[in-house]
């Protein structure tokens, strides 16, 4: 049943707008207008959840699945448990899937509602995963829009879109690059990426690290 609430004395939490984003920037405006926060600082903390502490989570599984058959197996077979061996656990991490991609396939991954996202593994999702416009063109048109993050296909690749959900998460396992054999699982880590992950880009080759 709706309530109305339209108190003169309601909580100041009341005024908040009441999506989490408005929110969390409202929060976050205050913090600084009084002096207690430095936005800089927060860009910093942000910045390194979505492409250093979240993603590197991520890549130790992708090279340890690149480097141990027997992991890769249980990766592909039940990514929940397979992820948790390696200590990556929590919300938004619960219920994973692992998928690979091959010379012949590629995988990317979407939430074509919101922005469901493997938050153990990946860390911070990236705004342009949140928008819109990926969320809509990845589904019509994985090839045009992996070319436009400069990922290009074969004509003839089977591009397979994955919609993450609340109930299932996907964690892109890339290719491993050639030329690669010789390298320890922590150099290997150092070739993934976060979009990588996602699929909408190549693990790096050795030269371009």
């Amino acid at each position: 049943m709706p309530h109305d609430h339209d108190h003169d004395d309601a909580h100041p939490h009341a005024l908040l707008p009441p999506e989490p984003a408005l929110r969390v920037k409202a929060i976050e405006t205050l913090l600084v207008e009084k002096g207690l926060v430095d936005p800089q600082a927060i860009g910093a903390i942000i910045d390194a959840f979505s492409n250093d502490i979240g993603p590197q989570n991520g890549a130790a599984v992708v090279a340890k699945a690149w480097t141990d058959g027997d992991y890769r197996e249980r990766l592909l077979a039940d990514a929940t448990a397979a992820i948790a061996e390696l200590g990556y656990t929590g919300l938004q991490g619960e219920h994973m899937v692992a998928v690979e991609n091959t010379a012949n396939i590629h995988n990317v991954v979407v939430c074509t509602l919101c922005s469901c996202y493997p938050w153990p593994v990946l860390g911070v999702p990236p705004v342009w995963y949140k928008s819109s416009e990926y969320r809509a063109r990845v589904v019509r048109d994985p090839k045009g829009v992996l070319a436009e993050f400069g990922t290009h296909l074969p004509n003839d690749a089977d591009i397979r879109v994955w919609d993450s959900t609340a109930e299932i998460r996907y964690l892109v396992i890339p290719q491993r690059p050639a030329g690669t054999d010789d390298l320890s699982p922590a150099a290997l880590a150092g070739l993934v990426s976060r979009d990588s992950m996602i699929g909408t880009a190549f693990a790096a080759a050795p030269e371009a690290v």
